[in-house]
């Protein structure tokens, strides 16, 4: 053990990557210790984590408490791993307390990561020359983020995310038009013209949409302070907007029911590349189940008000992306933000698939969104707006 130890002073220091200390000997609580570097208050330290079957402890100690943990703990275990940016070592413990060490040198310029909590990396990080964020309230004219509205800040960075995940779809060679439904105080509406224009330079031509005159206009002073030339708001409804013949992009986020229905509707026609849709407020299907008994087996699990208000919001944005399949999209339906921040979380994103070949209305080979409406006994607006075209 005097030379395991020696050995271990030696590389408890900064060039050490991670300590694993793995199968007990007996049956204890602690299954497992994982011991790494760590840099608090600018001083070296050490993080011990103690696994049990369904737990994990911390705890951050200095170098000499981190070398007595390490060896008192080598009694109870019988092997230790010790990794460095110039070292492998494997200490096995014998039963009658004698050690084997092997060791293995290496020439590696893999650095451990010190910090105590890794930095995230925003889309828009704060500090950022973004006004838009001051002057909408989400951080500080110093570049802090305003404590009660990082939830919007993790959202839009989130939001643009996804957009960076899908902008190669976009035209090239020509301007892009964007359209975002349901803009609201155009956070996000914002965020994606400053990413896309500002920082990636992109020729685009955006336009956000909305109900409200106030938010509009209100969002037009903030974009003409900012000389956002190509950034327009006005005061429109999702429904029936025809302003534009060529889309290249739809962002719906939050549209309340059905408005969600006539943006996906509006983008098919359109013949949008991209579609970014967060749903909101989906009564529809909820209450078309209240109104009659569904002839299936699934009522039975309906008779929780909470459970069948949930589950119809999730099988009309399941429909919603089966009938953009069916109009030659890839379709994913993805986690928006995490559930602790809002409810709002669902994400359908689709873009135009190069397989152009629609599935076939009506086939019987493979069960159809139809079924599934038929099945639950209900019909939902997007559904409908398509068969009435056809």
């Amino acid at each position: 053990m005097d030379e395991l130890k020696e050995l271990l002073e030696q590389e408890l220091c900064e060039d050490l990557q991670q300590i694993i200390i793995s199968n007990p000997k007996t049956k204890g609580e602690v299954k497992k210790i994982h011991i790494r570097p760590i840099l608090l208050q600018n001083r070296l330290c050490y993080q011990m984590a103690q696994y049990t079957q369904k737990q994990v402890f911390h705890k951050n100690l200095t170098g000499e408490e981190a070398l007595l943990a390490i060896m008192e703990r080598c009694q109870e275990f019988k092997q230790l791993q010790l990794e460095s940016s110039h070292m492998q070592l494997t200490a096995l413990f014998g039963k009658k307390g004698n050690v084997t060490i092997k060791k293995k040198m290496r020439n590696s310029e893999k650095k451990a990561v010190l910090t105590h909590n890794r930095k995230k990396q925003y889309m828009i990080e704060p500090g950022e020359k973004a006004p838009f964020l001051v002057d909408l309230g989400v951080i500080s004219k110093e570049g802090e983020i305003i404590h009660s509205r990082y939830d919007k800040f993790k959202q839009i960075n989130r939001f643009l995310e996804f957009v960076r995940d899908v902008e190669d779809y976009l035209p090239k060679d020509r301007e892009a038009v964007i359209i975002d439904f349901g803009c609201g105080k155009s956070y996000l509406t914002f965020a994606m013209y400053y990413y896309l224009h500002e920082k990636k330079g992109y020729d685009v031509r955006m336009i956000g949409l909305d109900l409200k005159q106030d938010v509009i206009e209100h969002c037009n002073r903030l974009k003409d302070s900012y000389g956002y030339e190509k950034l327009n708001f006005y005061v429109g409804d999702i429904a029936d907007y025809k302003a534009v013949d060529k889309v290249d992009m739809v962002v719906t986020l939050h549209a309340c029911d059905t408005a969600t229905d006539y943006a996906l509707y509006n983008a098919v026609s359109w013949g949008a590349e991209i579609i970014l849709s967060v749903p909101c407020c989906q009564h529809e299907m909820n209450l078309q189940l209240k109104k009659k008994k569904p002839k299936n087996q699934l009522y039975p699990l309906f008779s929780y008000g909470l459970i069948q208000e949930r589950s119809a919001a999730l099988f009309t944005d399941a429909i919603r992306g089966e009938i953009l399949k069916e109009q030659g999209y890839k379709v994913q339906i993805l986690e928006f933000i995490d559930m602790e921040h809002t409810p709002k979380n669902v994400l359908i994103r689709a873009v135009k698939s190069t397989d152009r070949k629609k599935i076939e209305i009506g086939s019987r080979d493979v069960a159809t969104y139809r079924d599934a409406m038929d099945y639950l006994g209900v019909t939902t607006t997007l559904s409908r707006l398509f068969d009435e075209e056809s």
